[in-house]
C-alpha cells in the first residue's frame, strides 16, 4: 500500500490529506479532510486528475485576449491544449464566453475568453 500526501484546494482551510492506494492504484481510505468535499478531491486527484487551463491567446488585432476551458480537461492532456493555443489567432472582437477553440486537443472541452475585447487598432 502506498500513502499520497495532497493540499486540499476545496475551500480556504487548506487540509492536508493522506490518501491510502492501493497497489493498481485504487483509492481505499481517506484521512484528514474536515469535510465530504475533501475526501472527493483528494480521491479525483489520485485517479482522475484535471486542471482548468487559463492563458491568452493572439488576435487578429495584434493584442491578446485571456481565455480558459470551460471545464476542468485532464491533466495529461495540458500541454496538448496549450500547443492548440500556441497555433490559434483570435477575432480582435471577442466577449466573455464566446469558444475560441471548441473541443480543443480532442478533450471534448471548449476554450472559451474571459474577457470582453474590442479591437485595438
Amino acid at each position: 500500500m502506498k500513502e499520497r500526501i495532497l493540499t486540499c484546494i476545496v475551500c480556504p482551510r487548506g487540509c492536508e490529506i493522506a490518501v491510502d492506494l492501493s497497489e493498481d492504484g485504487s483509492v481505499t481510505g481517506v484521512r484528514g479532510n474536515a469535510c465530504p468535499r475533501g475526501s472527493a478531491y483528494a480521491e479525483r486527484e489520485c485517479t482522475h486528475p484535471e486542471r482548468t487551463v487559463t492563458t491568452t491567446v493572439r488576435c487578429a488585432d495584434g493584442g491578446v485576449a485571456s481565455v480558459r476551458t470551460r471545464t476542468p480537461v485532464p491533466r495529461d492532456a495540458v500541454f496538448a491544449v496549450m500547443a492548440a493555443v500556441a497555433d490559434v489567432t483570435a477575432p480582435a472582437t471577442l466577449s466573455v464566453g464566446d469558444i475560441v477553440i471548441a473541443d480543443v486537443a480532442g478533450t471534448g472541452v471548449d476554450l472559451i475568453a474571459t474577457e470582453n475585447r474590442r479591437p485595438t487598432k
